[in-house]
């Protein structure tokens, strides 16, 4: 009858099948096994079987505690050339506030010596054939054993030291950003609509795919990086992303010209474009070798630490990455910030390392978002003390969550930057706000304004609301100032990504809520809303928020298609100004034309200004008068510029 097989001879196979050899016996005289096998033996007497004392040798630590001098400079040799290839090829930082250093010190270098003092130490204390039995040195590679682990312990006393429950902390948390209180009516100017980003990033992808689409020698070597920097330029809010090399083969045929182009897309206007360039990108993101930009940049300064990179370009429209250099203030890894700025020219890859004071205005991320966020959420936390923090929470406040598991900030354009924007709700996290923040993506600047109302989410719940019916989803508000009420502004989008309608929510009372196919008719119905509802009089809402008051005679007018929409063009008598009718919302301005004198509102836009309502009565029609203002003659349209 075979003997059944115990726990410990499972194991002890599972060790011999894994390379390993070991000695073992019932007890401290037991025998050495032979012929290279293990051999665990069981004392019978009582029926009772004891465990074997088992010491386990590798083959490979074995073997090389019997390498000879040069055996160990060959491999010291080819650890320094793998070392040397890993940190090409993963670039850490050479920084000891860096974590992906610590992981590459511990991994690549610690490790690797630990094991080799710890080889020799078995090798002098036992002996080998090549190595004398040799007690003092065995002590001496013991020793210095320690050292990794010593190096490893650091580390970790840094990490603790970082924490905010460490004395001392919490205060200088609270005070990494600092955060002014201003009056929201004051210091938020009105809603310029030439100004307002109607899509989000998800739609300005959708835009940039399909403008990607029209160019068919771009779309088989190239894709659309999925960056989508939000940024000013030139007094409008845009989204821009490089194009990259769509695989290394695509790579390998276009390195030498560079990536040619980038896309735009103008949030407001949802005009899309694929700017060709002069000189073409050759640092980018898409770049595998020594042209990719974080490699190329972190190798080029490799003392510093960067956050996550920006693409940007300036007002010429020339390209950039902007790269962030970190600094830790607290301990070793607490107390994020960002202390200068490296600017990489894209197709040169010439660089310019500056501090946050000199970077220059046309820049526009140099604090990214999620740090900005996090930093307030610390200044809300531990305001007054860690312990306050987690017990009484006592004045803790944060900023709102998002939805689907991102975090809820928004950007608004102001003083020509970008700011992010989010709500400021308690520690509970409620369904309202106490207020909320704008931070300065170029400066950090930090402006919290109190105001009580809906949170982001409820608004969007709300919006959703107005058109169940039609099962829309609502993106992510940003903050308006309407007729001086704190607005929530979204746009509403179908199952397929576009945008179908737009909605504003007062956020203090939230219950007044308009919902448009336009962003003017949407404007039109909230203030009438606000009129109705005793928030404004009739005299704030009958001038809609932001907007002046055009009239004249018509001199020229032309008629374009725009992004699939018609657009009509004119110009008054005595104003250089161009003014744009869009149709279906201005569908009123068809029985116009030159000669006829036309009464409006309109919103300040460059190139054109965008007219909002048409306020004069239609004109009556005469016989023998042209069908349209299309069958004007060509010099008007020429005239317009369209």
């Amino acid at each position: 009858m075979a003997q059944e097989k115990t726990g410990i001879n499972a194991l002890l196979d599972a060790l011999k099948q894994a390379g390993a050899e070991f000695d073992g016996g019932s007890g401290p005289s037991a025998s050495a096994g032979t012929g290279g096998e293990g051999r665990a033996r069981a004392s019978s007497s009582g029926g009772s079987q004891e465990p074997p004392e088992i010491k386990v040798n590798f083959p490979f630590g074995e073997q090389m505690a019997q390498w000879g001098r040069r055996a160990l400079i060959i491999a010291a040799v080819a650890l320094v050339l793998v070392v040397a290839g890993c940190y090409w090829w993963f670039h850490p930082p050479i920084n000891i506030h860096s974590a992906d250093t610590w992981y590459f010190v511990i991994i690549f270098i610690l490790i690797p010596i630990f094991f080799f003092l710890m080889t020799r130490y078995q090798a002098y204390q036992k002996g080998t054939a090549k190595v004398t039995r040799n007690e003092g040195k065995a002590k001496a590679y013991r020793g210095l054993s320690y050292i990794p682990v010593a190096i490893v312990l650091v580390g970790i006393l840094g990490w603790i030291a970082s924490m905010p429950i460490f004395p001392g902390n919490a205060e200088r948390y609270a005070h990494v950003l600092q955060t002014d209180r201003l009056d929201f009516a004051e210091d938020i100017k009105e809603v310029n609509y030439s100004e307002v980003p109607i899509i989000d990033r998800n739609s300005a992808a959708l835009l940039g795919n399909r403008a990607m689409g029209m160019i068919p020698e771009y779309v088989s070597q190239f894709e659309i990086s999925p960056l989508y920097s939000q940024i000013n330029y030139k007094q409008n809010p845009v989204r821009v992303s490089p194009l990259g090399y769509a695989d290394i083969f695509k790579w390998w045929a276009n390195r030498q010209a560079g990536i040619p182009a980038y896309v735009l897309v103008n949030m407001t206007t949802q005009d899309t474009s694929i700017v060709k360039l002069d000189e073409g990108i050759k640092y980018s993101q898409s770049e595998p070798l020594g042209r990719n930009i974080d490699r190329y940049v972190q190798l080029k300064y490799p003392f510093y630490m960067f956050d996550s990179k920006s693409f940007e370009i300036d007002d010429e429209g020339h390209p950039w990455w902007i790269c962030p250099v970190k600094q830790f203030t607290i301990g070793l890894f607490g107390g994020l910030t960002i202390s200068r700025v490296v600017l990489c020219d894209a197709a040169t890859g010439e660089c310019t390392d500056i501090p946050i004071e000199e970077c220059p205005q046309w820049v526009d991320r140099v604090y990214p978002a999620e740090l900005v966020i996090q930093q307030y959420n610390w200044s809300g936390a531990y305001m007054s003390g860690w312990l306050n923090s987690w017990l009484g929470q006592q004045g803790v406040v944060q900023t709102t969550p998002g939805t689907s598991g991102q975090l809820g900030y928004n950007y608004i354009a102001k003083d020509d930057d970008v700011w992010v924007y989010s709500g400021v709700t308690s520690a509970t996290a409620d369904n309202s706000i106490v207020g909320f923040v704008l931070v300065n993506q170029r400066t950090a600047q930090s402006h919290f304004y109190a105001v009580a109302g809906a949170t982001e989410e409820s608004a969007m719940y709300s919006a959703e609301g107005q058109v169940q019916h039609l099962r829309y989803r609502a993106t992510f508000p940003i903050l308006l100032n309407i007729n001086n009420q704190p607005t929530y502004f979204m746009a509403l989008k179908d199952d397929a990504g576009l945008v179908k309608m737009y909605a504003m929510l007062d956020i203090k009372r939230y219950q007044n809520v308009a919902v448009a196919d336009t962003v003017s008719g949407t404007q039109k119905a909230y203030t009438q809303l606000l009129v109705t509802n005793g928030v404004l009089t009739e005299e704030e809402g009958t001038l809609q928020a932001g907007s002046a008051e055009a009239s004249g005679t018509i001199v020229h007018m032309a008629t374009a298609v725009v992004e699939g929409n018609s657009h009509f063009y004119l110009r008054l008598a005595g104003d250089t100004n161009i003014y744009d009718f869009a149709l279906p919302a201005l569908l009123d301005i068809v029985a116009y034309g030159v000669g006829d004198h036309i009464e409006f509102t309109y919103f300040e836009s460059d190139p054109t200004f965008i007219a909002v309502e048409i306020t004069s009565e239609a004109p009556v029609a005469v016989a023998g008068a042209p069908a349209s203002p299309g069958s004007k003659d060509d010099d008007q349209k020429n005239n317009i510029g369209t």
